[in-house]
């Protein structure tokens, strides 16, 4: 038995474990193949699974989109962009990924399986991301629909109580946008750290001032807590104001 031939293999027996809706173990096989392994096997045109990302993460909008524009027909547009982002966001979809055991059949080039990329939150992401897409070309979107619904099912409970995260940029943005036109622009100071547990710096900038700086593990959550700390300085200074 071939190399490719094993792999596949243990692609239909996770399939057939999992009850992963996906008749074309091929199409799963390159959903779970990062690009690190693809680059450290060129000589075979190995594909990797970043165009399927691309699709699955706008097939996962549309999913979650659709459900929260029908479940709150009275919310505004602002409401249902920060609740979509909860449910979609990294943590949330790495969780789904975790849950289905994403890491255990992921293809890792050997620094990113040397660094623990088979349990890294990004990876995970990206790869549930990838099988919602390799799902959608393999079947149709109801069973992707119901799919989706089905693993996003805490956070979009979350939703219903309103426990969930809030999107600190689209508020800041909303907030400034009050007084006019607004352009802001997150400025990455610095990271520190190895590659694989990096530490990043971001500061929130309007026409060139600063208004706020964040840290996180990751540069989304760094500009989130620079957001956050700008926002509540503005407000902190409307509330004095007033």
């Amino acid at each position: 038995m071939t190399p490719h031939e094993v792999r596949l293999r243990k692609v239909k027996e996770y399939i057939a474990e999992y009850g992963i809706p996906i008749g074309n173990p091929e199409l799963l096989s390159t959903a779970l193949t990062h690009t690190s392994y693809a680059n450290e096997h060129r000589y075979g045109e190995l594909k990797d699974n970043e165009r399927l990302e691309f699709l699955g993460d706008a097939i996962l909008d549309l999913v979650v989109g659709e459900y929260l524009f029908l479940k709150y027909p009275d919310w505004a547009e602002g409401d249902l962009t920060r609740a979509k982002a909860s449910a979609v966001c990294e943590k949330a979809l790495a969780d789904c990924a975790a849950r289905i055991d994403i890491g255990r059949v992921l293809l890792l080039g050997k620094g990113e399986e040397q660094t623990g990329g088979r349990e890294r939150p990004s990876i995970l992401a990206d790869a549930f991301e990838a099988m919602v897409g390799a799902m959608y070309l393999d079947t149709s979107y109801e069973r992707v629909q119901e799919f989706v619904l089905a693993h996003l099912d805490k956070y979009l409970a979350r939703i219903d109580t309103g426990a969930y995260s809030r999107d600190y940029k689209t508020e800041l943005q909303e907030f400034l946008q009050q007084e006019g036109d607004v352009d802001l622009y997150y400025r990455l100071l610095r990271d520190e750290g190895p590659d694989h547990d990096k530490t990043f710096y971001i500061q929130v900038e309007q026409s060139g001032v600063p208004l706020g700086q964040g840290v996180g593990k990751s540069k989304k959550e760094a500009a989130q807590a620079a957001a956050q700390m700008a926002l509540q300085q503005l407000q902190g200074k409307d509330t004095a104001q007033a």
